[in-house]
């Protein structure tokens, strides 16, 4: 996921949001921050009106288990700080983790046939 500010294009660390995501008047999914900015999820989506409301019904019903995740993910980068990876490069490992296990399960959906 390219998390992104709405006002800035320059690098930024990830933002906790401060806000459930919502549909802006430019189709985008986005969230508050908790440093009070805008922040882009999602871009150039093209749903309808109906297709915007499924997606945040199963957001909704699905953030218990993302503040899950979020917890697992913090309790992780507190377990690792005592290592030599600094936070910057452990966080980078986490999320290189995330993404590499989330494009396999998205090959493996592409192409049943091939076993791991």
């Amino acid at each position: 996921m390219n998390v992104r500010e709405v006002s800035a294009m320059d690098e930024q660390k990830p933002i906790t949001p401060l806000t459930g995501p919502v549909f802006d008047d430019e189709g985008r999914l986005t969230y508050m921050g908790v440093d009070g900015r805008r922040y882009v999820v999602v871009d150039g989506v093209d749903f309808d009106e109906q297709d915007a409301a499924k997606v945040m019904k199963v957001l909704q019903l699905a953030g218990g288990v993302f503040e899950e995740i979020e917890q697992h993910c913090r309790h992780w980068l507190q377990m690792v700080d005592d290592s030599p990876l600094s936070e910057e490069e452990a966080l980078s490992l986490l999320l290189a983790t995330l993404e590499t296990v989330l494009e396999r399960k998205q090959d493996d959906q592409q192409d049943p046939g091939q076993g791991s």
